[in-house]
């Protein structure tokens, strides 16, 4: 899942300075669920900002409307005809597709783009995926140490730890030792002998933006690509 985080209020109306019409483009996907940019949060953000278009004599004509997914074309119909600026309670991904469409429009982020993550507990998402594009989990019992390491050490661990925690930080498990827990619980400590080579960053975004295409969907031949591939 996309974590995000709501931008700061202040940030948000410097960013509509000169606006008119304002529509708040919530999200029903990954920013809902991770509370930053769901139907409630669509609301209270065109309630804060008609307020303060009330207080300020903006004049602002502010609206809320929520998609089940910012960054599906198909569901994003319902902003056809809106000619002001949008607020888009999505990930950067949703914000993007939404300006892709709609190109006249002036499309500002509400909510900050973190990383690819999972809920540790109410109202508390913790990165668990960097997103490299060469999946190596199978050897380190589930665990990415890409992006759960805090030195990225595909060969670890480092011995810097202490008490399970991190030398970097106190509240920062060390995820070499959750990997070798893990391999202890699975039997299959011999992995931990195994060399993990340097990664192959083709597939990551080192070359520019990724495309991915499902062969079973695209019409054609499939495959996938990625700049600076030979």
């Amino acid at each position: 899942m996309i974590i995000a985080e709501r931008k700061p209020l202040p940030e948000v109306l410097e960013m509509l300075e000169g606006a008119k019409d304002v529509l708040v483009l919530g999200c029903r996907a990954c920013t809902a669920i991770c509370l930053a940019g769901g139907e409630r949060e669509a609301v209270e953000m065109r309630e804060a900002l008609s307020l303060h278009s009330e207080l300020k004599g903006k004049g602002w004509s502010v609206s809320a409307l929520t998609v089940e997914r910012a960054c599906e074309r198909e569901f994003l119909s319902p902003i056809e005809g809106h000619t002001g600026t949008v607020v888009s309670m999505a990930c950067g991904v949703g914000a993007q597709v939404v300006q892709g469409l709609f190109p006249s429009l002036r499309v500002v982020p509400g909510v900050n783009t973190s990383n690819m993550g999972a809920p540790e507990g109410m109202g508390v998402f913790v990165e668990r995926c960097a997103g490299c594009g060469d999946c190596i989990i199978h050897l380190t019992a589930g665990i990415c140490p890409l992006a759960r390491c805090a030195k990225g050490l595909l060969n670890g661990p480092c011995g810097g730890s202490k008490g399970g925690r991190c030398e970097v930080s106190p509240e920062t498990p060390c995820a070499w030792e959750q990997i070798v827990r893990g391999l202890e619980a699975q039997g299959r400590t011999d992995l931990l002998e195994a060399i993990i080579p340097p990664r192959d960053w083709r597939p990551s975004r080192s070359g520019g933006p990724r495309r991915i295409v499902n062969a079973e969907a695209a019409p054609g031949p499939a495959q996938r690509e990625w700049r600076g591939e030979d």
